[in-house]
């Protein structure tokens, strides 16, 4: 018998059971819009955070002082680190595109009747470049600024918001800790992390924060730009070379400053909600399982419904193939019809999420094949044990059922 006959045999059963065939497919259409959706917005989420991430600068080197014992804790002196180092970092390691010191803090900002406690961050003059901020009004301050610790600050948009609210800042004198600072330029706003809001912050000459503000003179890290993301590890191991030369440590003996790589830190965050994608689409994939025990039931129902018939094709002369093709084949199209409205539910509740929840998705092809693959791979799969029950049935014993 032709495969075109089979399909007809199969859509005329499942049309003269449109209910249950409905309520059959409802599982898989359900199964492949949890998918789709979960995992677009999983992937939404993933893709939202590395941007925002990557806002704080890219291919970037950080120095600081003490020994890393673990992830998050440091151990030993915390002032080994000068503003010197820096310097001679910038003038011997190659491939850098820039060197960036810097010391912070909170303290107390006011402006007329305005307070606000924000963090102040001195840094050099290529900051503002290697952590990708956008000069919004005025300037960045300079190396003749940062030589004669000037007393001039540039202010995130937070700060602006809080102590300028519409009114422009540039020219203004704000008192840090009770020290007069002058706004030479304000910064285009970033936006906020959950833990961290990048344009709460003030930026002054680090000199003038280690002398004037902090009272001290060393500095708390040091950002190295790559030039290229491939050049990541050559640049730590010639810093590493670099600083312990400098630092005067022996060989053997651990150094009183870490490295970190940004791009790590990058990839770490990526593959955390990466898990966290998967860990959506696999809750949902369970629903796509319920859904093809669902077809498993029906169509061993379906089967035990039409044993006579099965016993008067193999009476004629149908071949034990072409019954587990007939069952198979009502089994995935069922998957397949089930299959392509839950891709459409599955895109549409994404888009609904993004236009009324206001989240990112991101629905992939990728994400539609697999569920859609999926779909049918259970239909086969769930569909295969009812059908080869159906083929191998006795035609006599088939016949004299009741």
């Amino acid at each position: 018998m032709l495969i075109f006959d089979l399909f007809k045999m199969a859509l005329r059963s499942l049309i003269s059971h449109k209910l249950r065939t409905f309520l059959t497919a409802l599982g898989i259409i359900i199964g492949v819009a949890s998918v789709i959706s979960m995992v677009s917005i999983g992937e939404g989420a993933r893709q939202q955070t590395l941007s925002t991430i990557s806002k704080f600068g890219t291919n970037i080197i950080t120095i600081k002082p003490g020994q890393q014992k673990s992830r998050h804790v440091t151990t030993g002196k915390v002032d080994t680190l000068m503003l010197s180092d820096a310097d001679f970092i910038e003038k011997h390691v190659p491939l850098i595109t820039g060197v960036a010191a810097q010391v912070y803090r909170s303290a107390q900002l006011k402006f007329g009747n305005k307070n606000s406690n924000s963090t102040v961050r001195g840094t050099g003059k290529n900051y503002v470049r290697l952590a990708n901020f956008e000069m919004k009004r005025g300037r960045y301050f300079n190396q003749q600024e940062i030589i004669a610790s000037k007393r001039v600050c540039v202010l995130g948009a937070t700060v602006v918001k809080n102590l300028f609210e519409e009114a422009n800042p540039l020219g203004k004198t704000i008192k840090v800790d009770g020290k007069n600072f002058m706004v030479i330029g304000t910064t285009e706003p970033k936006g906020a992390l959950s833990w961290f809001d990048p344009d709460d912050q003030i930026f002054i000459p680090v000199t003038t924060a280690q002398k004037r503000v902090f009272g001290m003179d060393h500095i708390q890290s040091i950002d190295v730009q790559a030039e290229k993301i491939e050049d990541l590890e050559l640049i730590k191991e010639d810093i590493a070379q670099v600083l312990r030369l400098r630092h005067n440590i022996a060989d053997g003996k651990e150094n009183d400053f870490y490295v970190q790589n940004s791009s790590q830190w990058l990839n770490s965050w990526g593959d955390a909600s990466k898990t966290f994608t998967y860990l959506l689409g696999g809750i949902a994939a369970i629903s796509l399982m319920v859904g093809g025990i669902g077809i498993m039931n029906i169509m061993l129902v379906s089967v035990t419904e039409r044993t006579r018939e099965i016993g008067i094709r193999k009476a004629i002369g149908a071949k034990k193939r072409e019954i587990l093709e007939q069952f198979l084949i009502e089994s995935v199209v069922i998957s397949f019809l089930g299959g392509s409205v839950g891709v459409l539910l599955g895109v549409g509740i994404s888009e609904m999420v993004s236009n009324i929840g206001g989240w990112d998705t991101i629905v992939s092809t990728q994400s539609i094949l697999l569920a859609f693959g999926f779909s049918v791979a259970i239909g086969v799969f769930f569909g295969f044990y009812p059908a080869n029950k159906a083929a191998n049935m006795n035609p006599i014993e088939a016949l004299r059922y009741e």
